[in-house]
């Protein structure tokens, strides 16, 4: 018998570490070490598709196995428990993942539990270790990586278990182990139970059905119109994949297989494109994996070291008023306030939030990491750290340290009508498109009579570049 111990890879289908020939009883862990760095919106989306990969395995005759508790004991009393012979997982690349795959390791061994233990590369299509330069380390610039990541071979999905080889646990535990196991057999853990209030935001339904449903409905329709679309807010133009990826409802073999279908009916001109621009999307989600995977740092210290400290400004009313969505620049309260509501921001609207905290405000990108870390359903370690650190001038492939994405400029570009903003600043609904645009420069008489519910900007349109520049040239010793 087998014992697999799932974390993000919440599904049966495309999941290399299920295939074999030995029986399978599969175990989720709460694992309160994990649960510290959690939030509402996360723990209820990993809930919802737990209780997903509980009935794909009912269905096959099985029952996934859930415990709480330190996974070095769970796994170790489990695996003698059942007399399993080997103990399976799929790997994760932070360095606390890192560093609890090695403990537990160290624990079956070190409890004289007889098993193999063996991780397989469920979340990537490539592993680190993969495609590195030609010293062996990590990329720090995507453009190479992507040429190499393009042309290695990309792996097929992999089938399912089927009924048979699955174990029920019940059968193979007695009923004193399963008690104390945290009810083992028993229903779900509430949010309460695990120690989180409900989400404030309606949070994205989770599980493997929904997961294909919406990469079906992507690979037959706006994949074809990605290329331009995916970046203006109001065209509901993305995947809506990112929280399935985080948690591996759906296997990135078989997202990569539906946009190589798609590229083969696609034929030539923008279509393909659009379907290549999405692949590469997948392609900096694994460049950032692999980052993390070599500098487990990134999470709390800049990638890029500067001859001398940036001096981040601590202006807790900024960051409030960021967080609120009551900035006065349309475009980034329009973003905070999806954060809010929908537990996930499209992306073109995310980098601009993020560089207007982290320049205009010039505040510590630290502090957006850890309130996205705490709103977005879909985050992600490795691609939290990537996205910030590249925002604030501080990361690998970072954007010059002088480049602002200025929220007037993108919102004339990305929202040319006005109907994201409008659709998440009710007070900006009725405002003439060209004010919505201009309202961080319009003076004060003209605001108040065009949205006088909406705040003034809390910093004066342009002052802030000359602010930030100064910053970042005295970190980078210029002058």
């Amino acid at each position: 018998m087998r014992l697999h111990w799932h974390r993000r890879d919440l599904r049966v289908t495309d999941n290399p570490a299920l295939a074999g020939d030995d029986r399978l009883l599969p175990v989720f862990v709460h694992d309160p070490a994990i649960l510290a760095y959690g939030a509402p919106p996360v723990v209820s989306f990993l809930l919802g598709a737990l209780d997903s990969l509980r009935e794909q395995y009912r269905e096959r005759g099985g029952e996934l196995l859930l415990a709480r508790g330190d996974p070095r004991t769970v796994l170790s009393d489990l695996a003698e428990a059942c007399d399993a012979d080997a103990v399976t997982w799929n790997r994760d690349y932070s360095g606390l993942a890192s560093e609890r795959d090695r403990a537990v390791a160290a624990a079956l061994a070190d409890a004289g539990v007889s098993v193999d233990v063996e991780r397989f590369g469920g979340t990537l299509l490539h592993e680190p270790e993969t495609i590195t330069t030609a010293d062996e380390s990590h990329y720090s610039v995507f453009s190479d990586f992507l040429q190499e990541w393009r042309n290695q071979e990309k792996t097929a999905p992999v089938a399912a278990p089927v009924r048979g080889d699955v174990v029920d646990p019940r059968d193979s535990l007695d009923e004193e182990w399963l008690d104390e196991a945290s009810g083992a057999a028993g229903p779900l853990p509430s949010l309460a139970e695990l120690g989180f209030d409900d989400p404030n935001a309606d949070v994205q339904p989770a599980g493997t059905d929904v997961a294909h449903d919406l990469l079906a409905d992507f690979r037959e329709d706006t994949i074809y119109r990605y290329g331009d679309d995916r970046e203006y807010p109001a065209r509901e133009s993305t995947s809506r994949l990112s929280p399935h990826l985080k948690f591996g409802t759906v296997g990135i073999r078989a997202v990569w297989k539906a946009t190589e279908d798609a590229a083969a009916t696609a034929g030539d001109g923008y279509a393909r494109e659009s379907v290549e621009t999405f692949q590469r999307r997948l392609a900096w989600r694994e460049f950032y994996a692999h980052v993390l995977d070599a500098r487990p740092d990134v999470v709390i210290e800049n990638y890029r070291e500067y001859p001398n400290e940036i001096q981040w400004r601590d202006d807790l009313g900024g960051l409030r008023a960021w967080k609120d969505g009551e900035t006065g620049y349309p475009l980034v309260d329009a973003g905070m306030r999806q954060l809010r509501d929908e537990a996930w921001v499209h992306n073109r609207v995310r980098m601009v939030a993020a560089s207007f905290l982290t320049k205009d405000l010039l505040i510590d990108w630290r502090e957006g990491y850890d309130w996205y870390r705490r709103k977005l359903a879909d985050h992600d370690t490795a691609h939290a750290a990537g996205g910030w650190q590249w925002a604030a001038s501080t990361g690998t492939n970072a954007q010059p340290y002088f480049r602002f994405l200025s929220p007037v400029t993108q919102s004339k570009e990305y929202d040319p009508d006005g109907e994201y903003v409008r659709e998440h600043v009710p007070e900006l609904r009725d405002a003439p498109t060209d004010a919505i645009h201009e309202w961080p420069i319009l003076d004060d008489e003209k605001r108040a009579v065009i949205a006088p519910d909406y705040t003034e900007p809390i910093v004066d349109y342009g002052e802030h570049y000359e602010r930030a520049i100064e910053a970042f040239e005295a970190a980078r010793g210029d002058g």
